[in-house]
């Protein structure tokens, strides 16, 4: 599934392929570990970045009924926003979103790009749709409790983009993770509420699933009518709102199609708010001084060491300022670095085995970066700046 979605999303020229490493000395023809066959890893040239926020609820949602879409929308703009999924809980409305959010005179913009989306809201957890056109979402609905193959294949005739929501709370996702294609790992602007979903993740990536890690503000800021709600004030804080966190996307082009389709290939960030900086993490890996992959990409190893970097683009609280980058490699910590500077940025070398499948990811923490329209939301986020997803060796595209 996800192999199709990569070769009809990325169809970029010029792309650099991943080719097979030569077998180790003294393996028989019988033995030699082959691995899947990977597709080309896309080039890294002519892409543009896109900024938004997945999750978020406006007065159609009962339990958001003073956030007016317009309000929404004005916000992300204000932000410079490139798109935005708000996505209503569709038990709200018994499924008919198209009648209800779609069809709300204020859902439309001039500047951020509108997605189809809606929070799957059933018994055994939430997730959120997402389209880059109208789908029949009250056919997804129906299906809330039917057995999970069912619900796998109205997902693939639908053409949806599933991603299970807030996994490590007490709505967890209780699906199976095959269907799914993102995971939403940083819900709200309060960092620390993610650790559980954060080791979900790895989890899911261990087992060798390629699912893509990304943000949700989540934010509801309306009248609380349910016991979490009124327990739970973090959705309706004002310091939670529009792109806290910020998902950021490296799309083929700034249309609602290429933004899905970056989602879906793991070709995404998430930072604390839309003004800090992004982590953008690359990787050289034939060796010949030039990066060819970056996070969502999967190839095979070459044989050879992995020059991997590091590097923060785009605002910065002040260029002395100190980050510290977590490594995490297949679940466990591989080092820790530290970059400054106007240009922060920081390179590391390991050779992926040749055998086994692999995958290296990062956290960026260190001073926060202000967002003067949720002047609070900082405090929330603590030091945690941003993170990557994963650059893949020997991932099967067909699981």
């Amino acid at each position: 599934m996800r192999a199709l979605a990569l070769a009809a999303a990325l169809t970029l020229a010029a792309g650099s392929l991943a080719t097979a490493a030569p077998a180790p000395t003294g393996l028989t023809a019988t033995n030699v570990f082959r691995g899947p066959a990977l597709p080309p890893v896309v080039s890294l040239d002519g892409g543009v970045w896109m900024k938004g926020d997945l999750h978020i609820h406006s007065r159609h949602s009962k339990d958001s009924s003073n956030n007016p879409i317009a309000k929404i929308v004005a916000l992300a703009e204000s932000a410079g926003m490139d798109y935005l999924c708000i996505s209503d809980h569709d038990n709200h409305v018994t499924g008919d979103v198209a009648h209800h959010t779609w069809a709300d005179p204020e859902f439309h913009s001039d500047k951020v790009l509108l997605l189809w989306c809606a929070e799957w809201t059933t018994h055994r957890g939430h997730a959120t749709t997402i389209s880059a056109k109208p789908y029949d979402h009250q056919a997804f609905y129906d299906v809330r409790d039917a057995r999970d193959t069912v619900i796998a294949a109205q997902k693939k005739k639908l053409g949806i983009h599933f991603s299970a929501n807030h996994p490590g709370t007490t709505d967890a996702f209780m699906f199976s993770y095959d269907m799914v294609d993102s995971i939403e790992v940083w819900n709200s602007a309060i960092w620390s509420r993610n650790a559980i979903s954060m080791h979900i993740w790895d989890g899911v990536l261990k087992s060798g699933r390629k699912i893509t890690g990304r943000g949700g503000s989540d934010s509801h800021h309306g009248t609380p009518d349910t016991p979490e709600q009124t327990t739970n004030l973090s959705y309706q804080a004002p310091e939670n709102n529009v792109g806290t966190p910020t998902t950021w996307v490296y799309a083929t082009a700034r249309t609602r199609q290429a933004a899905v389709d970056a989602l879906t290939n793991g070709r995404v960030s998430v930072s604390a708010n839309p003004y800090g900086p992004r982590v953008e993490f690359y990787a050289d890996r034939d060796g010949d001084g030039r990066m060819d992959m970056m996070m969502g990409d999967n190839a095979r190893p070459s044989g050879k060491p992995v020059t991997f970097r590091v590097q923060l683009t785009g605002a910065l609280v002040q260029p002395a300022a100190t980050y510290s980058v977590r490594v995490v490699k297949d679940g466990g910590t591989f080092k820790t670095l530290q970059i400054s500077g106007a240009s922060p940025h920081v390179d590391f070398t390991d050779t992926p085995a040749a055998d086994v499948r692999s995958y290296y990811r990062v956290e960026v923490t260190g001073p926060q970066t202000p967002y003067p329209q949720v002047p609070k939301s900082a405090a929330l986020s603590g030091d945690m700046v941003g993170l990557s997803n994963p650059i893949y060796f020997n991932y099967d595209p067909s699981f």
